[in-house]
């Protein structure tokens, strides 16, 4: 596989991960397991419970593990053939698909503030029309 074919693979596989890490960790759909996570990673007695239960909850350390399934699925090495490819794909994968991960949350907020921004300014217009 060419270098470029390398890096254009690179980009998708993140772009995959990112949204399963993301709708785990953040979307309503998931948002009862996400919460026992949450309590079983702040209740557990045991340390490997409550890093296990913990991983759920962050989108970082959600994101270490669903690229290594995907580089088991797909086979898929950057630069380097065997396990060096392997290592270089997994550190490259992670760290593209939470770039990916907090350009969405950046833009997510924005979005919401200017929601918000508009809701208020729909108060204070409908205010402004009854006192007329």
């Amino acid at each position: 596989m060419s270098l470029t074919q390398q890096i254009i693979y690179l980009f998708i596989m993140a772009l995959a991960v990112s949204c399963i890490a993301w709708t785990v960790t953040h979307e309503e759909v998931f948002r009862e397991p996400r919460e026992y996570c949450e309590k079983k990673s702040q209740e557990s007695k045991t340390l490997g419970a409550r890093k296990f239960f913990y991983l759920f909850t962050c989108e970082y350390c959600f994101s270490h593990y669903i690229v290594l399934i995907f580089l088991i699925i797909t086979k898929y090495q950057l630069l380097y053939t065997g396990w060096r490819g392997y290592l270089v794909a997994f550190f490259a994968l992670v760290w593209i698909a939470n770039v990916y991960m907090s350009l969405f949350g950046f833009i997510r907020v924005g979005m919401k503030s200017e929601r918000i921004e508009s809701k208020i300014k729909e108060v204070k217009l409908k205010e402004c029309e009854e006192k007329v």
